[in-house]
């Protein structure tokens, strides 16, 4: 496969045809695996299903359990909580297709979610079927399938309520043409969103009530947030068919550490309060971080992923704002990472990236 980024259901076909070959358990309408089966490919079980998530079991039960209702998913946490990821995979699971996809974006228009038109034939013929652009949305209702909708809040407001008559009615009225398309068993809606970046617009209380909403949490431990960059990072290796660096836990451990630290305001070992950067240092970040590491040590190194690797980035993933982040940035250098045994080779490539 020579794809830089395969969708979920190529890069895991094996997993889901296997999980479809065992399941013998009821499946809703138009599903293709179980309720049950979807959570096994999500959290993996060991014997072969690789884990997609990491965290708490019950989220994504919820999350599946909703979309086997009439209910659309609402996945809600700051950057870097795997909300695409698991968008991605649940669509993958549930409809074989993760691509019917809308990217919110403050540009994005009500043509994007309802339907467009080719103008060119709209001009010869009127408005026609043949003339009738759909959009992601239009075509997982006509053939009852999961469709997704990335960054919801950062949609100016208007455009986020012609969502209302598709959840309420399951129904796209088109007037032009004088008709509607009716959703088909299976369709449904998963939103991402996030409230902590610059640029949100708040769903209103219309378009809230008619998801239900599960909140994706930073990870709960450092173990827990390293175990998911050192998969995500050995996944994104093999898909990019970066040189082979031998595995370095300790300096995934020592990006953890820096972020989880200054997002949290506090050192790990509760002693010293610290100033968090304007960032959000999110878990996509740090797995951004280590994986342009293991391309320098692999291209420009010796083929050991070492701190100053992971230096330059680290700094660029803390220092957005150059004036207070910056400020910020070298008080943790200062304060923290000097003093601490085992890191005066960090503290040494952070200094000269800066």
């Amino acid at each position: 496969m020579t794809a830089l980024r395969p969708h979920a259901e190529q890069l895991f076909a094996a997993e889901l045809e296997r999980l479809a070959a065992a399941d013998d358990l009821p499946r809703p309408p138009g599903w293709k695996l179980s309720p049950q089966a979807v959570v096994t490919y999500l959290l993996g079980d060991g014997e072969g299903i690789s884990p997609k998530y990491v965290g708490p079991r019950r989220l994504m039960e919820v999350a599946v359990a909703t979309l086997a209702t009439d209910r659309a998913l609402l996945l809600l946490g700051v950057p870097g909580t795997a909300k695409t990821w698991v968008s991605e995979h649940l669509a993958a699971a549930i409809s074989g297709d993760s691509t019917l996809l809308v990217q919110g974006t403050a540009g994005t228009a009500e043509e994007a979610i309802r339907y467009g038109w080719n103008y060119a034939r709209l001009l010869a013929e009127g408005p026609s079927t043949d003339a009738l652009v759909p959009s992601p949305i239009m075509h997982a209702m006509r053939t009852g399938a999961i469709a997704r909708f990335e960054e919801l809040t950062r949609v100016p407001s208007d455009v986020q309520d012609s969502l209302i008559t598709i959840l309420s009615e399951k129904t796209l009225p088109v007037p032009e043409l004088n008709s509607e398309i009716q959703a088909q068993r299976g369709f449904n809606i998963i939103a991402t969103a996030n409230d902590r970046d610059r640029g949100v617009n708040e769903l209103s209380s219309a378009l809230r009530r008619r998801f239900n909403t599960v909140v994706l949490p930073v990870p709960a431990s450092a173990d827990e947030e390293v175990d998911i960059v050192a998969r995500r990072v050995e996944q994104l290796g093999r898909s990019l068919e970066l040189p082979e660096v031998p595995a370095a836990v300790e300096e995934i451990r020592r990006v953890v550490t820096v972020f989880r630290e200054l997002r949290g305001g506090l050192t790990a070992d509760g002693r010293t309060k610290l100033k968090s950067p304007t960032g959000t240092l999110s878990t996509a970040e740090a797995i951004s971080v280590i994986t342009n590491g293991i391309a320098l040590a692999g291209h420009f190194g010796d083929g050991t992923l070492r701190a100053g690797d992971v230096a330059a980035g680290i700094t660029g993933a803390v220092i957005k704002d150059p004036v207070s982040d910056a400020v910020v940035w070298r008080e943790y250098l200062e304060t923290v990472v000097r003093e601490r045994d085992g890191w005066s080779d960090f503290y040494r490539a952070a200094r000269e990236a800066i």
